[in-house]
């Protein structure tokens, strides 16, 4: 479709910025990515549920966070997947909306949830002999609550105010997924309001997390250069060290796709740093908390020697 103005009833995504011949070998690697996400992630939900040692407020975000990493990247992964293996690049209308609105859901909802994290690390370091009053069932709750309703509502606001606009120059998407950005630059309607709603709600849902992150980061060192000790140390890295690589790998990939855009529209590097969070970040994230932290690996073991003990 390349009518100037015009309504459209699919998007084309032209994909990965990658070669036609090396489609089946990138299907392939990224296929292998998403399954160890979710499998990755599934393993990490039910070594929480069935450890009784892990029913702890880090480790309820924890399982939290390895559900809504699944989520984020079945939004992307499988239709990506679908498109490389079957050589199509459409998607409907409908189906690019949901996309928006699920994707802007479950990014919202892992930058609240490890600013939630975060909290708690605080907590543990600077208020150890108050962390079991403070961090209360009551209050994990209402905090993964509050993120869901906040994130719910940035992605309703934005999926509104993007279904508004009736007419496209293109349906072409230089991405491989339906980024809010990039149809924002087919639309030849008044994309006023929405840029201005981006950039506001962007310092709630982002800035203000990520704030919030490190400030508790900043106490936490402070409260460990007060009282200096290797045994000190060694304890606030084994408790913050895996949460520290998940929020640099992250907002290190946000802070350069959104923060450092690409001056050209369709330049590779944008499309490689999407996939980073969106695809490779959520399997990631089982690795990093299950060879950094040995209450997971102790939560294996057990589980291992019980089935081993069982048969």
């Amino acid at each position: 479709m390349k009518n100037n103005q015009s309504s459209t009833s699919e998007f084309i995504l032209l994909g990965l910025p990658i070669q036609p011949e090396d489609q089946d070998m990138y299907s392939a690697l990224f296929l292998a990515i998403y399954l160890t996400t979710v499998l990755g992630n599934l393993l990490i939900i039910l070594l929480i549920r069935l450890d009784s040692h892990l029913h702890t407020p880090m480790y309820f975000f924890l399982s939290h966070l390895a559900f809504t990493d699944i989520s984020f990247s079945s939004v992307t992964a499988p239709k990506m997947l679908m498109n490389m293996l079957t050589h199509s690049q459409s998607i409907s209308y409908a189906g690019c909306v949901s996309q928006v609105y699920f994707f802007l859901l479950f990014g919202c909802v892992d930058n609240f949830l490890l600013t939630s994290m975060a909290y708690d690390r605080y907590v543990a370091i600077c208020h150890p002999l108050h962390y079991t009053t403070i961090m209360s069932q009551s209050l994990c709750v209402l905090l993964v609550i509050v993120s869901w309703v906040f994130s719910s509502t940035n992605g309703l606001v934005h999926t509104l105010l993007f279904a508004r606009l009736s007419l496209f120059r293109d349906n072409t998407v230089h991405h491989f997924f339906c980024d809010l950005s990039a149809l924002l630059k087919l639309s030849s309607s008044d994309t006023t309001i929405n840029e201005l709603v981006i950039l506001t709600l962007a310092v709630i849902v982002i800035t203000v997390p990520f704030i919030c992150i490190l400030i508790s980061y900043g106490h936490i060192g402070a409260t460990i250069l007060r009282t200096p000790s290797i045994k000190g140390i060694c304890k606030a890295l084994s408790t913050c060290g895996s949460h520290l690589c998940v929020v640099s790998l992250y907002y290190g990939a946000i802070i350069g796709l959104y923060f450092f855009p690409s001056s050209n529209n369709t330049n590779d590097k944008d499309i490689i740093v999407a996939v980073m969070y969106t695809v490779v970040t959520p399997m990631l994230n089982p690795f990093i908390y299950s060879l950094r932290n040995r209450d997971m690996k102790g939560a294996l073991r057990n589980v291992l020697s019980r089935r081993v003990c069982s048969q």
